[in-house]
Formats: structure tokens, sequence, C-alpha cells
């Protein structure tokens, strides 16, 4: 009989039961004089101690503005450091942690302020071309409650001034009363095809997560992280800040938003051991690396997570970028995120064609999306999770909360993939991204690991678009290396004889960049509304579920 796909990461190393500010005090204790945080652009820098000291001030500022437990903070800015103060301060006083996409505007932002019920809001001036202070000016009418709104260039050091008013004897005493299984963050899933959804997590969610992917990568307090992805995403504040304080790792944040080169000056300048990107962003170091040299022989592990990593890229990551022992991560901010991961001593093959095996504490199964049954090992099925890392559920929205959490508290991820004989998870694709062609199956995953292995490919990404005939047909956005000579004939070509003929992109789209979240996920969905309206293809642009 063959093997089910279900894997459960057993530990002889228990969950940490106590909350994010115990955990963060215990390892000041340990390492008081050891850096603690580093944000390049803004010319900060701060030990553990001076680190706790400040959020600490922070913590007291809040209590002096009326935050504390069932209270709900909100924070709207790019990274700095005053974000990683505040994500500390508001887990000391219990307040949950509302955190808002640099990237939102007007619409987006008074959704997020209204569902979550924030009554503080901390934001800075803007980001990039985009005038906060505009937008927050035009929601005020909208919003449904009377929000306290701090600006940092301009309210921040009145509002640490007011932190006098609270003691340290009333800070200690509120953050005593916290509980680890209490809600501490709601983070905004990407709405991609609906309203964005609040995800709620809880000190124990978030802490042991950022704990255990620490673990994994043999993180310990002379290790430096460069985390250029964004905060306000679990890959920033949990893969980064909690994986690193969990170990007494230094984070090292090099600019307020991604850039390449100060990227990779950052790694040079501070001597980072790890680094942390999604796929997009390693190409692009990569590409940046052609043009400018730069002594990476720091680096030895890191992250690759976020969106599927193409083998090709991994290979160049670990032989160019020193990284030989770079992990890859799989998960989802339902699940606080990571729910699998490789290790540093994983052979090649499993490193750079799988997303590891399951956490410590978490298990893993594979079903098929019409039975709900598990499926043997080898085939595809939906990926489906549970465990202490599961949310609890979706703010204010049971419904949908019913929806992709069963009855036996199994996360059901809408994502495909397969198990191997060893446990290994191999992500094939979403369910929504499948491709349906004229009853065949397909997936996208498989066409754009082969595209990238043409030499002017620098990246690749397939959608389904509608076809009266076969109900939809693959198309191939391509990004090209400088100098590319490519077009629609010279691929297709390329890929006659070596993939099957119906898996061959119908067509072709050469672009300079791929429509992207903040955090560098691909916008599939918007890839589809742009090709159909470029295509005149009025039929609806899948959606199925299954």
């Amino acid at each position: 009989m063959k093997l089910i796909s279900y894997e459960h990461g057993t530990s002889e190393i228990p969950l940490l039961g106590e909350t994010i500010p115990r955990n963060l005090l215990n390892t000041v204790k340990k390492f008081p004089d050891k850096e603690a945080l580093i944000v390049k652009h803004q010319h900060y820098r701060a030990t553990y101690e001076t680190f706790y000291n400040q959020v600490c001030q922070v913590a007291k500022a809040l209590m002096a503005h009326g935050a504390g437990l069932r209270t709900y903070t909100a924070l709207w800015s790019p990274n700095r450091y005053e974000w990683v103060l505040v994500q500390y301060a508001t887990a000391m006083i219990g307040s949950i942690l509302v955190t808002i996409n640099p990237g939102y505007k007007t619409k987006d932002l008074t959704y997020a302020l209204n569902q979550s019920d924030a009554d503080i809001l901390i934001a800075s001036e803007g980001f990039r071309n985009t005038s906060y202070v505009e937008i927050i000016n035009k929601v005020k009418p909208d919003l449904q409650k009377d929000i306290q709104i701090f600006i940092l260039e301009n309210d921040w050091d009145q509002f640490l001034k007011e932190g006098n008013r609270i003691s340290d004897a009333t800070l200690a005493g509120q953050t005593e009363k916290l509980q680890f299984d209490q809600p501490i963050n709601i983070q905004y899933t990407s709405g991609t095809t609906s309203l964005p959804k609040g995800v709620v997590l809880t000190h124990h969610n978030i802490l042991n997560n950022g704990y255990f992917i620490g673990q994994r990568l043999g993180y310990h307090e002379n290790h430096r992280v460069c985390i250029p992805v964004p905060f306000y995403h679990c890959f920033g504040m949990v893969l980064g800040n909690l994986a690193c304080t969990t170990h007494g790792s230094c984070m090292v944040i090099p600019y307020e938003y991604f850039d390449a080169g100060q990227v990779l000056k950052t790694v040079e300048e501070e001597k980072c051991t790890s680094l942390y990107g999604v796929p997009t962003m390693f190409i692009a170091e990569l590409d940046e690396m052609k043009n400018n040299t730069y002594n990476l022989s720091s680096l030895s592990t890191g992250i690759m997570a976020g969106a599927p990593c193409p083998i090709e890229v991994m290979k160049k990551v670990q032989k160019h970028m020193h990284m030989e022992k770079i992990t890859v991560c799989y998960g989802m901010t339902e699940t606080s995120p990571v729910s699998t991961q490789t290790m540093t001593d994983d052979p090649l093959d499993k490193r750079v064609s799988t997303v590891g095996k399951v956490h410590p504490h978490v298990e893993i199964k594979i079903i098929d999306p019409q039975t709900n049954n598990i499926v043997p090992r080898g085939e595809e099925g939906e990926i489906c999770t549970r465990g202490y890392s599961v949310m609890m559920g979706y703010y204010n929205d049971d419904f949908e909360t019913d929806n992709v959490i069963d009855k036996g508290r199994w996360m059901h991820t809408g994502d495909l993939g397969c198990m191997d004989e060893e446990g290994y998870v191999a992500v094939t694709g979403r369910i929504k991204d499948m491709i349906l062609r004229g009853g065949e199956n397909i997936s996208p995953r498989e066409i754009e690991e082969y595209l990238l292995q043409h030499d002017e490919v620098m990246d690749a990404q397939v959608i389904g678009i509608p076809s009266e005939k076969y109900g939809e047909e693959p198309m191939a956005w391509i990004k090209t290396k400088p100098g590319s000579t490519l077009n629609d004939q010279t691929l297709t070509e390329f890929c006659k004889g070596e993939i099957a003929t119906y898996k061959i992109p119908k067509c072709w789209k050469f672009v300079d960049e791929f429509p992207m979240t903040v955090t560098g996920k691909i916008r599939k969905v918007e890839m589809r509304e742009i090709a159909a309206k470029e295509l005149g293809l009025n039929t609806p642009i899948n959606t199925k579920t299954a």
C-alpha cells in the first residue's frame, strides 16, 4: 500500500509558551550589547538594550493615548526603524497591530481602517510619489471612528514625550496581564479576487513561527540578517524581525523599499550573513551584479519565498551570492506564515525543486479537492495545514473563515502540490491558476520552468486566457535579458518538440516588469485582466476554484 501524503513535524524542541514581550526581554538579558537593529537609510543603530528601552517608551506613549487590550493600532509606513519599534510596543501592551500595505490608496485605506476598527493610525508622510497625508485627509470623513492620527515625520517626538506620563511600573503591570493566545496582529490578504480579509494572528502564532524559522536557519547572536522585504507582510515582520529577536540576531534594513543596489551594498558594508527576498528580488540582484562588483562573501544562508522559486535562479544565487545554505519557505499569511522549509544542508535537488519538509509542531496533508481524501505520495492535490500556526480566523468574517478552515481545523490553502516518499513538498501551482485547455490540466509552473532555460529569458510568467474553442489556452509574459532579440516565433520554435504542443503558449507578451504586489508577488489576476483587454477577449477570465 502506498504511503499517504501526510506528515507531522515532530520535534524535541517545545513550543514557546510566552508572549512576544516576554521573549524579547529574555533575549535582551542574554545579549544586551549585541546590535539588534540597523536601518541604513535612517542612519539608525541600536543594541538590544537600547532597542528594548525605545520599545518601552513607544509602548508607554501608546498607553498615554489609550492603547491597550482590545484596542487596534494601525501602522502605515514603508520600512523604517519606527515600524519595528511600534511592532514590539503594541505587543508589549496587547494592542492589536493592524499592518497597512504601503501601496494602499484612498479606497483601500478607508476599508482597512473601518474593517479593523482601528483606534490609532501611525503613518509616514508618504511612500515614493504617494502622499499619505493627502490620502488620510481625504478619507477622514468616511471613517466610522474618530481615529487618533500621528505622522512620523511631524508628530513622533511629541508622541514619545507623552509616554513620560506612564510609569515603568504601569507598563510592566500591563505586560504581565497578557496571555500568549491573545490576538496581537491583523494582516490583510492581497485581495486579488475579492475585498482583502483581515487575518487575525496571536502571540503564539507568530512568535513560534519566527522562532522555528530561525532554528532551521541556525540563527544565533552573531547572525546579521538583511531584510529588504516589507514589514507589513509576514515575510518582513515574522521571518525577518521575529526570527531575529528570538535568537539575538541583528535585523539589518537596507532601504525603505526594495532597491537591488542598496541591498547588495548593505550586505557588503554590514557583513550580513543572511539575505531574504522573493525570486524577482534575487533576479534583480543577480542582474545588478553584472554591472557592479560587491563583496558578498559574508553571506551563507537566507530565505527565498513568497512565490515559486525558479530552479535556475536558485542555482545562480547559491553559486554567485555565496548562499550555499539558502532555504526555501512555503506558507501563507493565514498560517503565520511558514508551514514548510528546506534545511540548510538538504541535497541540492531538494533545495531547488521542493519547499522542504513540514515545520516543527505543524501537520501537512495533500488532498483531492473534489473528495477531500488524502492522496497517495507523489500525486497532486490541495495542500492543507494544521497546528499552532493556523490563524484565529478572518476579522469579523466568520463566513470566509469557515470557507478555508474546516471542522478539523485544517487550513485549505488553495495551493496545489505533491509530497514525495521522504516527505518533501513541491508546490505545483494555485488551484485558481491551473489552466484547463480542452479538458487538459496545464500547470503554468511547468511551462515557466522550461522557458527559463532559454539563455535570453530573464523571467517568465504563464497565465490562462479565454478561448472559445478550448475554454482556455496558455499565454506567456516574458521579461528578456538586455540585448535580446527574442520574439513570438523564436520562442514558439524553442518550445516545439520539447514540451507538449497543447502546452505551447498561444500568445506572447514581452514586458519590462510584471504587475506585482508590494511584497513582490506576481499578480496573475491583473495579468489576465490586462491580456483580456488587450486581446479583445470578452469571455470571463478564469476564476475557477477547483
